[in-house]
């Protein structure tokens, strides 16, 4: 059996040379997503949403580690405290997420997982919160990149309400009350 290469004189048809070059665009996505997954982390799927998520550790939580030890607040009792959240490979990830925030190109490799899951949801921090302004920032810039997904942004983070007016149209800070029945 001669290859395809000998039988045509040593040249390659347009026909192979385009499936490999799809091969090689396939493979360099592949490479691109694993390296956006190094530098963000994984992103989660929780049941009980219709989209991703990415999730931060609730302990790290800067107003809700405060209202997770006052009975009667909506963070008492803290569902992301509990259940699979405390198991020893999810805090590991959480952790890792956490420190990515920081990472130069979080803003790219965020942009790049998200728009290769393909949904039209997004929800920040199905654990956790928002840590800082340069946080919130990124968070507008990587919802101002995947302008067709819708993002979800649930915060208890008071002062991220005076820069809701620079958020994009396709995101939505929702602000969770501090106390149950407020």
């Amino acid at each position: 059996g001669a290859s395809a290469s000998s039988q045509a004189g040593g040249r390659v048809g347009p026909e192979l040379t385009s499936l490999t070059n799809k091969i090689k665009m396939l493979l360099w996505d592949i490479m691109r997503i694993e390296k956006a997954k190094e530098i963000t982390g994984s992103l989660s799927k929780p049941s009980k949403m219709p989209g991703h998520a990415y999730g931060l550790p609730a302990k790290e939580c800067k107003t809700g580690g405060k209202l997770q030890k006052i009975k009667g607040s909506t963070c008492y009792g803290c569902y992301a405290l509990k259940g699979c959240y405390v198991f020893k490979v999810v805090q590991a990830a959480q952790y890792k997420r956490l420190k990515a925030i920081r990472h130069p190109l979080w803003v790219r490799a965020m942009t790049m997982q998200i728009a290769n899951k393909k949904t039209k949801f997004f929800r920040w921090h199905d654990s956790g919160d928002v840590q800082d302004l340069k946080h919130l920032a990124k968070i507008f810039e990587v919802a101002k990149r995947t302008p067709d997904i819708n993002h979800w942004l649930p915060t208890r983070e008071a002062w991220t309400a005076k820069y809701q007016d620079r958020a994009p149209s396709n995101l939505k800070l929702i602000f969770s009350m501090p106390m149950v029945n407020q």
